[in-house]
């Protein structure tokens, strides 16, 4: 019943969009049209730790420990196997930004609160940090906030075999001394950031 319900509003969206698109081939001007105001969606604080809860049972390899250090504002700590610790801001059920860093590095400032400005000491979850940023990007659908959520955390579970897999294209386990970092936001498949293109 809920996935019928989220496809009848991401068809209902997509719909939208390909009329807009149409109107603005047909010579409409931008200039005409009233600009749309950026909407921030505002969720009871029950209902985000909710759909956290939710996600963290579905995915038994990665726990997800939610702390509100400054009131509404969500910070999770995830943690994916032995193998990797991000770092997640959230406003309401959108995600800020991700810091990644390895399983045995330090996520904590000197005062005991996560620390958000630290980037990893090793260049490989660097590079997962900067993959997270742009899947973030990638993971927008502001009408569905939680389906973002929960599509942004099951790429991220895909870094459970960050060691373990081969990349896709050219087989190595290694090149220029990384595992494949990149992960498609389709399919999960393992990439270095090379082969990807």
């Amino acid at each position: 019943m809920e996935l019928q319900y989220h496809a009848g509003l991401a068809s209902g969206l997509l719909n939208q969009q390909s009329l807009k698109r149409s109107a603005n081939q047909m010579g409409v001007s931008a200039k005409r049209r009233p600009k749309s105001q950026p909407t921030t969606l505002v969720l009871p604080p029950q209902y985000v730790d909710d759909v956290i809860s939710r996600i963290d049972r579905m995915f038994p390899e990665m726990s997800i420990h939610l702390s509100r250090p400054n009131g509404t504002s969500a910070m999770l700590l995830v943690t994916l196997g032995k193998v990797l610790k991000v770092i997640v801001v959230m406003r309401s059920l959108f995600i800020d930004r991700t810091i990644v860093k390895g399983y045995n590095e330090n996520v904590y400032t000197e005062g005991g609160k996560l620390d958000i400005w630290s980037k990893s000491s090793f260049q490989v979850f660097q590079k997962v940090t900067d993959h997270a940023t742009t899947a973030l990007l990638h993971y927008q659908l502001p009408q569905m906030p939680d389906v973002v959520v929960r599509s942004f955390m099951t790429w991220l579970r895909s870094y459970i075999k960050l060691f373990q897999a081969p990349c896709q294209r050219c087989g190595k386990f290694l090149q220029d001394g990384l595992p494949p970092t990149w992960r498609d936001f389709r399919t999960l498949e393992a990439f270095h950031d090379t082969c990807r293109q």
